[in-house]
């Protein structure tokens, strides 16, 4: 179909009344109810599949998100593109600012999605691109959290004995490593790369995304509730490799949560009782963890500090730009900020990290 509407109301509505999505899947998000409607059968039982363990039988939803399976639509609007991020070459996203939202257009697989002002809408080869509705789902719900004033992290999240920790690190530091070996410890899984951050009155509340880990070689291999994922033919060619290239790698592998550690295993809401940053590096020797200030330690504060890029509009006339590094110091006051350095050590780690989660204290 070709979208001739020009505003986000409009096209919405084309949309919605050539390919009625009739299918109907309730969600719980942490407490947020979230209807995503299909127009296919297919498309609903992707989705059900993905979000199996969140679920609900019942609520009134705060996010309506719809899908609409088709040939990749039309449209004589003019798109913007989407630099690459630092270090990517590849154009992946345009956009194009309506009077009333905006529209995502993915240029290889031809996905547009329409939002603002409530409305949701995917249309394009959805099945196809079950993943590209899977997100846009999720960037819902973190649009939702990010205008009730929440921050947004770049980080992994578990949660143990009652206590949850934040795990972030500058690039390649191996936060959704660390994640997956607390999970063999018997944590339960929070996030894998985003958690929206709040206040609760005595401290802080983070809220997971309901995203499945994706890992690479490295990470699998050194798991042994994850090394099975790796191809059997594949296995020695991978240990063969040097260290550094092995971690390096851009193969990944999907760990489903409920087949790796089990049902019940994956939850979206949790106390935020630390935020541990791995400034750590390769055979830089010992490893050391202290609990340092956010206020002196504004060095740390970009590896935890994520921009929200172009699904989120915001509501509050107030924010539209990200919350600056002070401002990320000041809400992660209200928490304990721990520094991992020296050297990369996995277990010590997941040994220390466990040990703050079960008595809220740093081992000696």
């Amino acid at each position: 179909m070709k979208l001739t509407g020009v505003t986000r109301k409009e096209i919405a509505t084309e949309i919605k009344t050539a390919m009625p999505a009739q299918h109907e899947l309730l969600l719980d998000f942490g407490g947020c109810i979230i209807l995503a409607k299909s127009n296919t059968t297919e498309l609903y039982e992707a989705l059900a599949g993905y979000f199996k363990e969140f679920i609900a039988t019942s609520g009134t939803p705060q996010i309506t998100v719809s899908g609409h399976e088709s040939a990749p639509p039309g449209t004589d609007l003019e798109f913007t593109v989407k630099q690459p991020d630092p270090g990517k070459t590849k154009i992946k996203e345009e956009w194009v600012d309506l009077p009333d939202g905006r529209i995502v257009r993915k240029r290889l697989t031809g996905m547009h999605f329409i939002f603002g002002h409530g409305e949701n809408v995917a249309v394009g080869p959805c099945l196809e691109n079950s993943n590209q509705v899977i997100n846009f789902i999720n960037n819902r719900f973190i649009e939702w959290k990010l205008n009730q004033g929440g921050f947004l992290g770049h980080a992994a999240g578990v949660i143990h004995a009652g206590r949850g920790i934040s795990l972030a690190g500058f690039s390649g530091a191996g936060k959704s490593t660390l994640a997956l070996h607390l999970m063999s410890r018997g944590t339960t899984f929070v996030s894998n790369d985003r958690v929206m951050v709040e206040e609760n009155g005595n401290g802080l509340t983070m809220f997971g995304v309901a995203k499945q880990p994706r890992i690479n070689p490295g990470t699998a291999l050194n798991n042994p509730d994850l090394c099975t994922i790796v191809e059997p033919e594949l296995r020695q060619e991978f240990l063969s490799m040097p260290t550094e290239k092995l971690w390096q790698l851009e193969h990944k592998y999907d760990a489903l949560i409920d087949q790796c550690y089990g049902l019940g295993k994956f939850m979206l809401k949790s106390p935020m009782n630390a935020l541990v940053i791995l400034n750590w590096k390769r055979d830089e020797g010992p490893m050391f963890a202290a609990k340092v200030n956010p206020a002196q330690r504004k060095d740390l504060l970009p590896a935890f500090m994520k921009a929200t890029g172009l699904f989120y509009l915001p509501e509050n006339p107030e924010r539209q730009d990200d919350p600056d590094v002070d401002a990320y110091a000041e809400i992660l006051a209200k928490t304990d900020l721990i520094e991992i350095s020296g050297g990369v050590d996995f277990e010590k780690a997941s040994d220390l990290c466990l040990s703050y989660m079960e008595t809220g204290e740093l081992p000696e």
